[in-house]
């Protein structure tokens, strides 16, 4: 018998619905980084708090490869891939701020642990938060392992100080080691970007799956090349300047970037026609 057609309300429940896309001013980005430091002025202590935490982890990774430098570098650069994940709680702080909410540690409390609290009543859509963490931490591995080997592996002298890796690796006359490093750490670096950009606040914010996140966050990429461009710049800029400060500037780089991506994903994203997911100070 020949099949019957499927109807086009069952062909729309099957499709992916993603969220129109907002149009932005070609500095947008720079709007961003102020809103995120104006966030980060409202809650000065649990913002900054979450920077300490950054720099502290930041140090003690230091502490473990300071004669290992290859191993320093891998694991500093896995570190901003799961960034995103770590920056939820400052998520839910600029989206408290935003509606008037109260802003205290009982929030970040929440926002952590309230998946736990409430295991057996959660939407299964919830489990998105966590499949992403996981996602995104799988790819920090890997990305460490590689990095690791890469360097171990061709670089002709054992590489063991940032003197070394900079003798040895970037100065280095033959081999092009710096350069097959640098272009697979973008190759890894771009698409991450692009499927993490928004991914994160909408997972926190709205009841969608990590297929709906990713794809929104890559039409936002695609959408606006230009701005998100220069938002990552910005990002990365930033983060190395945190980072070749000892790790000091993180303490404030850390909140200022967390609450600007929340803002990032409000500025791009039209969630009117998305289920809420409800705040952090009620069920998540």
């Amino acid at each position: 018998m020949p099949q019957t057609p499927r109807s086009d309300a069952s062909q729309t429940r099957s499709a992916v619905y993603l969220p129109p896309i907002l149009p932005l001013m070609t500095d947008q980005p720079m709007h961003w980084l102020a809103l995120g430091f104006k966030d980060m002025a409202r809650a000065p202590v649990l913002s900054i708090m979450h920077g300490v935490i950054l720099a502290l982890t930041g140090g003690f990774i230091a502490l473990l490869a300071h004669d290992q430098f290859w191993l320093l570098v891998g694991y500093l650069s896995g570190f901003m891939v799961v960034s995103p994940v770590l920056a939820t709680s400052l998520y839910a702080m600029s989206r408290a701020i935003e509606r008037g909410e109260n802003v205290d540690f009982d929030l970040l409390v929440q926002t952590w642990t309230q998946w736990q609290l409430r295991l057996r009543h959660q939407p299964d859509s919830y489990w998105s938060l966590i499949r992403f963490g996981l996602l995104l931490g799988l790819t920090a591995t890997g990305w460490v392992l590689t990095s690791s080997a890469l360097i171990t592996l061709l670089a002709p002298v054992p590489i063991h100080t940032h003197v070394d890796f900079i003798r040895h690796v970037v100065l280095a006359k033959e081999g092009h080691l710096f350069e097959l490093w640098v272009g697979l750490g973008g190759m890894m670096a771009v698409p991450v970007f692009a499927s993490s950009v928004v991914s994160m606040p909408l997972l926190l914010d709205r009841r969608v799956t990590v297929l709906q996140a990713v794809l929104t966050s890559w039409k936002a990429v695609l959408t606006h090349p230009f701005q998100m461009t220069l938002w990552a710049f910005l990002i990365i800029g930033f983060s190395l300047l945190g980072i070749f400060s000892l790790f000091l500037g993180l303490i404030f780089i850390v909140p200022m970037l967390g609450h600007g991506s929340w803002h990032a994903y409000r500025d791009l994203v039209d969630v009117s026609e998305l289920e809420e997911r409800i705040s952090g100070q009620g069920e998540l």
